[in-house]
């Protein structure tokens, strides 16, 4: 598929086939989740993929599926595999306090933002893309974080930012919120300057 037919073509998914996705499908976009950048090339993110029924089924209870059911039907749950992007800051803060990084007083840097969010955003970005060229689609949700660390026996070090359900889409009902529209591109770019 053409770059600029995934990018269109992308949007968030919530309805799916149960399963019914090569596990190597499934292994591409964890592979290609990978190949994201980071400040530092600290790669400060992981990844957890599951795809067993039932593991994904306590992890949409988790998310409060049946809070959905009604719109959207059991859409976390039935789908292939759930990625659940995860991130340290703690590996970006030692990886900036390493020679090449300190600055000339032998300083950690000021971050003038948590770049850690900006690259598990990017990893967020290649899983939806790359589901996108396997012909798959790919929602998300922001979960209960406390309960899903302790089920997935995440460490204290790293956050799960959310589920990102991904399968053979299903027609869904789409989100109320698009009714607003896209923002006009010339307010969205501008060029040189902002005024």
């Amino acid at each position: 598929m053409e770059f600029t037919d995934v990018v269109m073509k992308r949007r968030a998914v919530r309805r799916f086939e149960e399963g019914g996705v090569e596990p190597e499908v499934i292994e591409r976009i964890a592979r290609l989740a990978q190949r994201t950048p980071s400040a530092g090339f600290s790669q400060g993110q992981r990844l957890i993929v599951v795809t067993d029924p039932a593991a994904r089924r306590e992890v949409a209870r988790i998310c409060g599926e049946e809070f959905y059911v009604d719109d959207f039907g059991p859409w976390i749950s039935e789908c292939a595999a759930q990625f659940i992007p995860c991130v340290s800051e703690d590996i970006y803060h030692r990886r900036y306090q390493e020679p090449d990084k300190i600055d000339e007083d032998g300083n950690e840097i000021e971050w003038p933002v948590p770049f850690w969010w900006v690259d598990i955003g990017a990893t967020m970005q290649n899983i939806m893309l790359a589901a996108v060229n396997e012909g798959l689609g790919c929602g998300f949700v922001g979960p209960d974080i406390e309960p899903l660390r302790a089920h997935l026996g995440i460490p204290a070090e790293f956050t799960p930012i959310g589920v990102m359900p991904v399968g053979r889409p299903l027609p869904d009902v789409r989100s109320p919120s698009l009714k607003r529209g896209w923002v006009p591109f010339e307010e969205f770019a501008r060029w040189d300057r902002w005024d």
